[in-house]
């Protein structure tokens, strides 16, 4: 291992929590255990690395657990429920690291809570991390990790967990994350790895395939100056070839066990994207397509809006708008596409203004700014016009 590398010392966390839960801690005071022994490890390592990583956290994380436990039993008059501390050596124990993806995104927590608490236990961040990448105070994101921790308190390593649940919240790490020392988007992706390689199923690998085709766009994603630059304006050759053939590969393995889900069919409209040399070369009617099934899958009234833009480029702005009259104008984005689609038929009025309405109801900064700047490029063209 590379002493200087954290990530390989990150991936053994959820495992080490699960040795110490069958061991017969809790949950909630093992992952306490398990991070004290991380920072310790965090410590050391660089000088003085171990033989046996795994082994080396166990043993450091028990003994933490033993002396929480004696010192509340020196309190309460009572003795740990272990007689013989494990000695240090290999880590033989069952590898519960599923089932702690599980128990991190237990239907009884809020969102945010199944995200900071995967972050802590599965991904092995400490909370000064978290905390910083969601731009919220330490002892704020602690609180929040505490109430985690004691709303799962009583559940059971022994009952079968929800993978679908695992995969939206791993999913909300992907978008959520912009800040601090630690890269979400590539923490979510490492999440998203394990998964598929811990379940077989074609959604786990819709996921993955889904997280590395938008992942490859990032590069051309954002300006200098922090706006956002629409797909069909973004340099293409700044986008990471490697990430887009792994996605397609992983999606075409997937999509190949005729089991298709939502998250593959999303993942095959990203890779029709990545697959175009150029704006104009999408293959717009594939993508329609692939629409049209998402939409007979799932019903979604985001995947409805979606589906028009596509139906604009493929069948042109009046077919589009016609395709967003069945639409909830109360959608978030539903006036930025019908402003995109006016624009294209030609409507520049009537497209500003819907670009500032769409612009005042944004609720991200950079999306804000983008849509004002295209508002008042459309009334400036007015005005020359």
């Amino acid at each position: 291992m590379d002493p200087f590398d954290e990530v390989p010392l990150r991936e053994l966390v959820p495992a080490v929590i699960g040795v110490l839960v069958r061991r017969g801690a809790g949950f909630a005071a093992a992952e306490d255990a398990v991070q004290e022994a991380l920072v310790e490890a965090l410590r050391t390592w660089p000088a003085d690395p171990p033989r046996d990583p795994k082994g080396w956290l166990v043993t450091v994380a028990w003994r933490r657990f033993l002396d929480g436990v004696r010192s509340e039993s020196a309190r309460e008059r009572r003795e740990v429920a272990v007689e013989v501390e494990p000695a240090a050596g290999p880590a033989r124990d069952a590898d519960d690291t599923l089932e702690v993806f599980f128990l991190c995104a237990h239907p009884a927590l809020t969102p945010a809570s199944a995200v900071a608490l995967t972050l802590r236990a599965v991904a092995g961040l400490t909370t000064r991390q978290v905390a910083e990448a969601y731009l919220v105070p330490e002892a704020t994101m602690g609180q929040r990790i505490s109430r985690a921790k004691r709303t799962v308190a009583d559940a059971s390593f022994d009952r079968p967990g929800d993978p679908a649940t695992v995969r939206r919240v791993l999913y909300l790490v992907f978008n959520e994350g912009y800040s601090g020392d630690v890269d979400l988007a590539a923490e979510a992706i490492r999440l998203a790895r394990q998964l598929a390689a811990l379940v077989d199923d074609p959604e786990n690998d819709g996921l993955l395939a889904l997280m590395l085709l938008h992942h490859a766009r990032r590069p051309a994603r954002i300006r200098a100056d922090g706006s956002l630059v629409p797909l069909a304006e973004q340099d293409r050759s700044l986008w990471d070839s490697a990430l887009i053939e792994e996605g397609v590969t992983v999606l075409q393995s997937a999509l190949a066990q005729e089991r298709r889900g939502e998250l593959q069919l999303q993942a095959a409209i990203a890779a029709l994207h990545a697959d175009a040399a150029t704006a104009a070369e999408t293959d717009w009617v594939q993508v329609v397509q692939w629409y049209d099934e998402l939409l007979a899958l799932t019903g979604s009234p985001v995947v409805r809006l979606n589906r028009a833009v596509a139906v604009g480029e493929a069948d042109g702005p009046r077919a589009g708008l016609a395709a967003l009259a069945g639409v909830d104008p109360a959608l978030p984005r539903h006036r930025a596409v019908a402003a995109y689609l006016h624009e294209k038929d030609g409507a520049l009025a009537e497209a500003a203004r819907l670009y500032a309405e769409a612009a005042a109801l944004a609720t991200n900064v950079a999306e804000k700014t983008h849509l004002t700047k295209q508002a008042a490029r459309l009334r400036h063209s007015s005005v020359v016009e």
